[in-house]
């Protein structure tokens, strides 16, 4: 599962999106560090961003906080209990997980799931989800997803 490279004029586009609010979820299906997808992936954020790097997301981090507060990392497979990042300013405009959100969140047309989540089983899907939630709320807000978590203390001054 590699992927070709990027031309010069799909990095910058890339670039500016992310530098200007985009967001990039990478999830790899495979979960094989050093191969495939991640190899590929690794190659071309080292174009998009060179004096950047992916490191592992803090736990208090804002995307693991915009709804549900996430203690566990959830997908297809654990492969790592962790989502990896590259942060430009204050904002992380590319998010990793290495263990196939998608596949933990696929159906056939009958609603069945497709793929077992192990080792979980359906806690592990669910924390999944719940990861999925996050990351749209955190692609959509930016940082302001980090005052959520005090939006009751907040309504509670206002109404005083």
């Amino acid at each position: 599962y590699d992927f070709d490279p990027f031309t010069q004029e799909e990095i910058e586009i890339l670039r500016r999106f992310l530098s200007y609010g985009g967001f990039l979820l990478a999830d790899d299906a495979l979960g094989q560090p050093g191969y495939g997808f991640d190899r590929s992936l690794n190659r071309e954020l080292k174009r998009l961003f060179p004096e950047k790097e992916l490191r592992r997301l803090p736990t208090g981090h804002a995307a693991l906080r915009s709804y549900y507060l996430l203690r566990r990392i959830g997908g297809m497979r654990i492969v790592h209990p962790y989502l990896e990042g590259i942060s430009v300013g204050s904002a992380t405009p590319v998010i990793y997980c290495h263990n196939d959100l998608g596949g933990a969140w696929e159906r056939d047309r009958l609603g069945n799931w497709l793929n077992p989540c192990t080792p979980g089983g359906e806690e592990q899907r669910r924390d999944a989800f719940h990861l999925g939630i996050n990351l749209i709320l955190y692609a959509m807000t930016e940082n302001y997803k980090e005052d959520l978590i005090h939006v009751p203390f907040i309504r509670r001054r206002l109404s005083r």
